[in-house]
């Protein structure tokens, strides 16, 4: 069976301004030798090839590396949509030329809770710069979106979120749960939400605002508002199943390839495209093989009896072995929670 690369989620450094308590990728130094300028326009060049049309830049902190814009131009010029995902904080209106030059389709900016949370996991002040780079965005109509990643302590400020978001003209935003990988994985903090809170309050807001607003795939799953809750209010993209492998890919600063960048452990590295290239890691029979040889008997718990495991085939992967190791049964399912009530 052949599989199309559709999408990328690319970090093209580790080096970064915070290094926040949550932070999957344990962000904050550059690696050691990541991939040159020469280096990345040929990973381009096999993006291209392959035929993946969207690629997300991240970090670390993507305007960290001086060549950013080079890196995304070698995308854009080929047809491939880019995005940018920044925590915003060394945003600058002279960003604004050189994202234009680019073409890059979109910059999206973190930001996880009221002024007192975010800066409390980030730095005191990054609040602040988060809102003032997506002002600047937008107001240069650059499409904006927003990105929050949830633990427990964040998902009781999201009404006033809103209200801070509601007028902003942004583009969109996306909620996902914290995953306890990386610093995450050893902070004193707590990852764990209740998905049916995050749910409930995106389809009470969704219809109040003029942007989507939305959940990840490691939220969810199939509860009877499942078709409107992933960023389309008027329905019609419910969960199908974890996509690591089968239409995306993730690539990491010194060229590691994985099936989905938030896979973060070597076990789930391919191959590295120093060694090998792209297509012949993609086109690997052995490859990926927790999803490309995925049947329904790999299940496990409640998600072995479920009547949407055809669809959901047990959430995502990566959720699901960072917070308890079954990689086939999603821990905090709504519709089991919902179900149980």
């Amino acid at each position: 069976m052949s599989y199309r690369l559709r999408s990328c989620v690319w970090e093209i450094t580790l080096a970064c301004c915070f290094s926040c308590a949550y932070c999957g990728s344990r962000a904050g130094k550059p690696r050691q030798n990541e991939l040159t300028t020469n280096e990345c326009l040929r990973v381009a060049e096999e993006l291209y090839e392959l035929g993946c049309g969207r690629v997300s830049l991240i970090g670390g902190e993507v305007f960290m590396r001086g060549d950013w814009d080079t890196i995304v131009k070698s995308l854009t010029d080929r047809g491939i949509r880019t995005a940018i995902i920044t925590n915003g904080f060394l945003f600058k209106e002279e960003h604004i030329r050189r994202l234009k030059g680019a073409n890059v389709e979109s910059v999206a900016v973190s930001l996880d809770g009221t002024e007192a949370v975010h800066d409390k996991y980030r730095m005191e002040g990054s609040f602040k710069r988060a809102l003032g780079a997506i002002d600047t965005l937008t107001a240069n109509g650059i499409p904006t979106s927003v990105i929050t990643t949830l633990n427990a302590e964040n998902v009781p400020t999201l009404n006033e979120m809103l209200e801070i978001l509601r007028n902003r003209h942004i583009a969109a935003w996306q909620l996902q749960a914290c995953s306890p990988m990386g610093n995450a994985a050893h902070a004193d903090f707590d990852y764990r939400i209740d998905p049916c809170e995050v749910m409930d309050f995106v389809e009470r807001s969704m219809r109040t605002v003029d942007f989507p607003l939305g959940i990840a795939d490691n939220i969810g799953y199939y509860t009877d508002s499942e078709d409107a809750l992933r960023g389309v209010a008027e329905g019609g993209a419910p969960f199908t199943g974890c996509r690591a492998g089968l239409t995306s890919i993730g690539i990491d600063s010194v060229g590691n390839v994985r099936g989905c960048e938030s896979m973060y452990d070597e076990a789930f590295i391919e191959g590295n495209l120093r060694e090998r290239s792209l297509k012949e890691i993609w086109e690997n029979p052995d490859g990926f093989a927790y999803n490309r040889k995925f049947t329904r008997r790999l299940l496990t718990g409640a998600c072995a009896e479920c009547r949407h495991a055809g669809h959901c085939a047990g959430g995502c992967r990566s959720y699901n072995y960072f917070v308890h190791g079954k990689m086939y049964e999603a821990p905090m399912c709504a519709s089991v929670i919902v179900n149980a009530d």
